[in-house]
């Protein structure tokens, strides 16, 4: 199981950190994606990490602002959200895979959405 937290509301230029945890079985063995939906538009897969943290990946919308991490002594996956903006305002869910996914995979991996476990989401609101 696993369980996003961390959203609320936050001004413009503000930073929130989410996390997600896991229960019931490893993080570490898994490729792990945070996702969002905005309302009324499709869900978007904006950060992954690979299974042994050799690489990371950023959806342009989110690039350089936006940094995922991993604890897995926590069995905890983290993203840390700097220079938040409105269109940022959406439902953050994180999703794990048992398959080994790096580099370019890391982004089919978030547009496919084919992820094996799912959390419920948090929501972040940031206001103009």
């Amino acid at each position: 199981q696993l369980q996003a937290s961390g959203g609320g509301l936050v001004e413009a230029g503000g930073s929130l950190r989410l996390s997600c945890a896991a229960s019931g079985f490893p993080l570490d063995r898994n490729s792990i994606g945070w996702f969002r939906q905005a309302p009324g538009k499709e869900r978007e897969g904006v950060s992954g990490i690979s299974a042994n943290d050799a690489s990371t990946y950023y959806a342009d919308s989110v690039k350089g602002r936006f940094t995922i991490s991993r604890d897995d002594a926590k069995n905890t996956v983290y993203l840390q959200m700097n220079s938040l903006k409105p269109e940022d305002t959406a439902v953050y869910y994180c999703a794990a895979d048992p398959k080994y996914y790096s580099g370019k995979q890391l982004q089919l991996m978030l547009s496919s959405s084919l992820m094996a476990y799912w959390g419920k989401g948090t929501l972040v609101t940031v206001s103009s």
